[in-house]
């Protein structure tokens, strides 16, 4: 990470994103570029919502959490450059390509989400993403979303 890259905070997130608790699934971006690329982190809690349900003897992370999360920042990414960073519109998933899931995430992880353009025209965008915890790659997808105005 280079000291020029930039940073925001769940703040500066809630101003990008309609997302609240309990959907807020990004808890800080780094290495963003506006409208390029981010690198969303999530400190996965025992306290998450959805861990009582799934599952009580074993806590694991659903994987269209972290589908979510890699959308929400890729959502922090595409808000910066358009209008839906003002209040100007929402982004919505499209599609969901090539989603796979290697290792599951459980309480105390902390995934990094890191989200690539791929391409965009007009109010859709492309994006590759990785969720890794540590060095270990556990989710994958290819998504489009719909910047609606």
């Amino acid at each position: 990470m280079g000291c020029d890259s930039e940073v925001l905070d769940i703040n500066q997130i809630k101003k990008l994103l309609p997302h609240r608790y309990p959907m807020l699934m990004i808890d800080r971006v780094e290495d963003l570029v506006p409208g390029e690329s981010a690198v969303g982190v999530k400190s996965v809690s025992a306290n998450e919502p959805f861990f009582p349900g799934h599952f009580p003897e074993k806590a694991v992370m659903p994987g269209i959490f972290i589908v979510e999360a890699m959308g929400q920042t890729a959502g922090v990414t595409v808000a910066t450059t358009t209008s839906a960073g003002q209040g100007g519109g929402l982004v919505y998933f499209m599609t969901m390509d090539k989603v796979k899931f290697r290792k599951m995430v459980v309480p105390g992880d902390v995934l990094r989400l890191c989200v690539k353009k791929d391409r965009s025209r007009g109010n859709v965008w492309r994006f590759q993403g990785e969720a890794y915890v540590g060095d270990m790659l556990v989710a994958e997808a290819t998504f489009a979303a719909m910047i609606d105005h």
